[in-house]
């Protein structure tokens, strides 16, 4: 039997209690991982993810507080290394949206979400940045979007999030090389989630119209790439955007 390729390795996914982040969480765990994930309001889903770690033979530890703020991101990360005596790897992942018309679109519908989606993802690079800068050792990955990158309308806000994590990773990248830590990026195009699940049927149909492989992505899809990242396959890949939509941005 092959050994665990994360075996005593431990991650922090944000945002994991549903969706992408969740799959990202127990797709390190099968592969011996241990996991620290934060959330905000899925109590239910928190403790069903804890229960599915330890199902797995791994370790799990959840916190319940927001990324927006700073000291509560730095209070999980101390958390975190106490509880497990280390930290290996970050995968930033917590994101909100609030669609919206830029003419209708009011200032806190734009600065909630980019006090969630990049801001917080600033929060927790921060916090973790030091520890894996005087270990010389670790990895991180940001979940960005195709919104990101070719923009979507009515997403303003959300786009612009999404394109400045991009920037993010790569600034970073190059920041912390020398230390051996390597940060990338990954941009998911449409993925089977709560969030396209409340999409119209006919939203739904054109927008896999769009798409060449002609259907939405699994999170399972996203977690795979994630897990790759940051593995020692991937040893020569840092600054990247790895675009994971079925070939949607061919068609912009």
């Amino acid at each position: 039997m092959a050994e665990l390729i994360f075996k005593n390795k431990v991650a922090i996914v944000t945002g994991a209690a549903r969706g992408i982040g969740r799959a990202i969480a127990l797709g390190l765990a099968r592969e011996g991982a241990k996991i620290a994930f934060n959330y905000q309001k899925s109590d239910v889903e928190a403790k069903s993810l804890l229960e599915e770690i330890e199902k797995i033979g791994s370790q799990g530890l959840s916190f319940k507080g927001d990324v927006r703020d700073l000291d509560l991101a730095k209070e999980f990360v101390e958390q975190v290394k106490s509880f497990f005596g280390q930290l290996d790897f970050l995968v930033n992942n917590a994101g909100i949206t609030r669609d919206k018309a830029l003419m209708n679109m009011e200032k806190l519908e734009w600065q909630e979400v980019i006090d969630t989606n990049l801001t917080g993802y600033f929060n927790m690079s921060r916090s973790v940045i030091v520890t894996l800068l005087k270990q010389k050792s670790g990895g991180i990955v940001n979940i960005s979007s195709i919104s990101g990158i070719s923009g979507i309308a009515r997403q303003v806000n959300y786009s612009a999030s999404k394109a400045g994590i991009i920037g993010m990773t790569k600034a970073l990248a190059k920041e912390v090389a020398p230390y051996n830590i390597r940060v990338n990026c990954v941009a998911p195009g449409f993925i089977e989630t709560d969030m396209t699940g409340a999409m119209k049927d006919e939203v739904k149909e054109k927008s896999k119209g769009a798409i060449p492989v002609g259907r939405f992505g699994k999170a399972e899809e996203i977690a795979n790439v994630v897990s790759f990242l940051l593995s020692d396959k991937s040893n020569y890949i840092t600054g990247q955007v790895i675009k994971v939509d079925g070939g949607l941005h061919t068609a912009y």
